[in-house]
């Protein structure tokens, strides 16, 4: 019988001559353990004690099982306690490559002849950013990729995580297998957790609340709520996240919250909330000061010692740091300069007449001796490409070349997935809106942009308009001034409530598009769970505004038409809430959507029957005024006020001017009608549903253009 060495090499076949053939049977309930984790047992049913090791009858097979963790009363493992050894080859990646000798109106000039002309496009070049990349990263070790600026380490890291940006490709040549099993883009997110360089939180949340919401997600429905908060307890306790567990996040530079070294490790714990034997960080060290950044290789060391898979690149780390690595794989140009232990890189350099000096930090050495210096470049290039040729013909490469063709031979077995649905997500479509409209709501309450300035704001503009037009009566004057008081209603909630989902969604909009590129939840989902979290808000504004300022302007007595003016307030709010979605969804960035927001909608307010008459609508512009909300709540809310006044009810206190003789001359002075009342409504709901039809598809649409 071959025996693995390490103990977790899986299946291998025996040479010997004993002639025997292999058992099925045997095979079939061996595999069967090996895949379920499950204790095997005697013939005659008794469980065996200690089942590291199993061993079939025929002496052709050897199978380690390592146990499953038990958090609490769990039956089932969160991923299969598999070890991974992962191996790449043949990683060529290319991107696109801009002209920069051409000037930018000769460029707009050719695109546009380009749209025009049926001949051939001109394709553009692509630059070679990785180039033939090998590698191996074996379990229990921390691999740390290393090289200057521009060398291709993250690059790389994207490749191996399949998370290319878009417009960069891939060579179909490319192989990456974890245990000499080829894998997809699925299988690795299944197996791999990757932890990015820049920390995505929302600031409001505490540490333990997005934890609970990234286990929900994460660890799918076969297991508890009470099974995942007691993973979320133990993941704070290993991550030494405890005095900090009911500290709200904070956004840096703006509320005060979790310190970088803190932000870090909660970025490690979302990732390690279900256990994976695959873990991926880019710069973890980045933006953290040395005690910090050695707190954070010392999280990463320990999960490495505990049989984890560790890959991460690092910008020149300390020589504290660099002890740390169990590998390092030097980039430069795109190449591999090194991939191996921090002894054979000292050789490595030693027998090429480099050596590095004496007291001085490896990494510091290494990086400058592979990085390009601005006035010698070809003298560096070509150092560069000696020691990239030099190992490339090493007996490290041909041994990391044997290895992962021995693994690639060897096929070793992967645990089964667990289930998925077809898009990739592990929990249901319920369970994610469920989620995620826990996480608006607790954003709602917590965000001041959201509640108490918002309300403040309300407040003061409400009292402030009714001081203004404090008391209007029934006269000529009190009808424009009613008139006018009644459209600053419509500005007012259109303004305050576009700008304020333009700077608050705008805000999160790159957390749901790492989120959403990582399987957590769907679009929809979280649209929906958005949007609903954040609906009693804008009816208690619209309240708010109406309650304090009707009354102090002295508009149409009676709860009957307090309510109705309510109403439409509140349909007003939710409109101009619906176009804000809709222009946050569409925008690249905020300054963008705050630059876009205000011209798109000036020609809705013209429209509104205020400053052009809506019988004075050019017909060419008729279809652009039926999209104006302006349009229709001006319309239902003067139907509100003066469909009921009766002819004489007007005072007219000036025989030289015009005068209203009751309201409904008003509103046939503004080209409005009674009956269209209802349509008004209607026309109001229909372009809620429009804009949010259209915020939801540009979404998509987004969160798509993106994978």
């Amino acid at each position: 019988m071959t025996k693995a060495g390490d103990g977790y090499d899986g299946i291998e076949e025996n040479n010997s001559d004993n002639g025997s053939e292999q058992n099925p049977e045997n095979r079939r309930r061996v595999e069967q353990n090996y895949y379920q984790g499950h204790a095997a047992r005697n013939d005659d049913g008794e469980e065996s004690e200690d089942l590291d090791e199993i061993t079939t009858t025929d002496h052709t097979i050897l199978v380690h099982v390592d146990k499953p963790k038990n958090y609490g009363a769990m039956s089932s493992q969160i991923l299969s306690n598999e070890r991974l050894n992962y191996m790449w080859k043949n990683i060529d990646v290319f991107g696109e490559a801009q002209p920069t000798d051409i000037p930018t109106r000769r460029k707009l000039w050719d695109r546009i002849k380009s749209c025009c002309s049926r001949s051939k496009k001109h394709v553009v070049p692509r630059k070679h950013l990785l180039k033939n990349v090998c590698g191996i990263a074996q379990s229990g070790e921390l691999l740390a990729i290393l090289g200057s600026s521009g060398a291709g380490k993250t690059t790389l890291l994207n490749s191996l995580a399949f998370r290319s940006p878009p417009g960069v490709k891939i060579s179909s040549s490319a192989v990456r297998a974890l245990n000499g099993v080829p894998v997809d883009a699925k299988a690795m997110r299944a197996r791999c957790a990757y932890v990015q360089q820049d920390d995505l939180f929302i600031g409001s949340l505490t540490t333990k609340e997005h934890l609970i919401f990234q286990a929900i997600l994460r660890m799918g429905n076969s297991f508890s709520y009470k099974q995942k908060l007691l993973r979320v307890n133990e993941v704070i306790s290993e991550l030494s996240l405890t005095k900090c567990a009911d500290t709200i996040i904070g956004v840096p530079g703006v509320v005060k919250g979790l310190s970088g070294g803190e932000r870090k490790r909660l970025a490690f714990a979302s990732e390690a909330l279900t256990d994976p034997n695959l873990l991926l960080c880019d710069e973890p060290t980045s933006g953290l000061d040395s005690f910090m950044a050695a707190n954070v290789l010392t999280v990463l060391k320990n999960l490495a010692n505990k049989g984890k898979t560790i890959i991460l690149t690092i910008h020149q780390p300390s020589s504290e740091l660099f002890s740390l690595f169990d590998k390092i794989l030097l980039m430069a140009e795109g190449r591999v300069a090194f991939l191996g232990t921090p002894m054979q890189a000292s050789q490595f350099f030693t027998d090429l007449g480099s050596p590095c000096p004496s007291n001085y930090n490896p990494a510091d050495y290494y990086v400058q001796k592979l990085a390009i210096a601005p006035n010698a470049e070809l003298e560096c290039r070509a150092n560069i490409k000696a020691v990239c040729d030099a190992f490339s013909v090493s007996s490290l490469a041909r041994g990391i070349n044997e290895q992962i063709v021995i693994h690639r031979a060897e096929s070793l077995y992967l645990h089964p997935l667990e289930k998925f649905s077809s898009g990739g997500y592990r929990a249901s479509w319920w369970t994610q809106f469920v989620a995620i409209l826990w996480r608006s709501w607790l954003s709602v309450l917590k965000e001041p942009m959201l509640v108490k300035v918002r309300l403040l704001q309300t407040t003061m503009v409400a009292l402030l308009i009714g001081v203004i037009f404090y008391g209007q009566t029934l006269t000529q004057d009190g009808v424009m001034n009613i008139n006018g008081a009644i459209f600053l209603y419509l500005t007012n909630m259109t303004f305050q409530n576009v700008f304020a989902v333009i700077n608050v969604f705008c805000v999160e909009l790159p957390v749901f598009m790492r989120e959403s590129r990582s399987r957590l939840y769907r679009t929809d989902t979280y649209f929906l769970g958005k949007t609903i979290a954040e609906l009693p808000l804008f009816i208690l504004v619209p309240f708010v505004f109406t309650a304090l300022s009707y009354p102090l302007i002295g508009l149409q007595p009676g709860w009957g038409h307090f309510f109705i003016a309510f109403g439409i307030i509140t349909l007003i709010c939710n409109v101009a809430t619906s176009f804000g979605y809709l222009i946050s969804c569409a925008s690249s960035s905020i300054s963008m959507a705050l630059s876009v927001g205000p011209p798109v909608i000036i020609p809705f307010l013209i429209f509104g029957g205020f400053f052009l008459n809506s019988g004075s609508v050019p017909q060419y512009f008729k279809w652009l005024s039926y999209l104006s909300w302006f349009r229709y709540g001006n319309e239902a809310l003067l139907i509100n006020q003066w469909a009921s006044v009766k002819e004489g009810e007007i005072h007219c206190n000036r025989l030289n001017s015009t005068c209203p003789a009751s309201g409904k001359v008003v509103l046939e002075t503004l080209n409005f009608s009674e009956s269209n009342y209802l349509l008004d409504i209607m026309a109001m709901l229909g372009l809620i549903v429009l804009f949010r039809v259209m915020a939801f598809i540009a979404l998509h649409l987004r969160a798509r253009s993106k994978e």
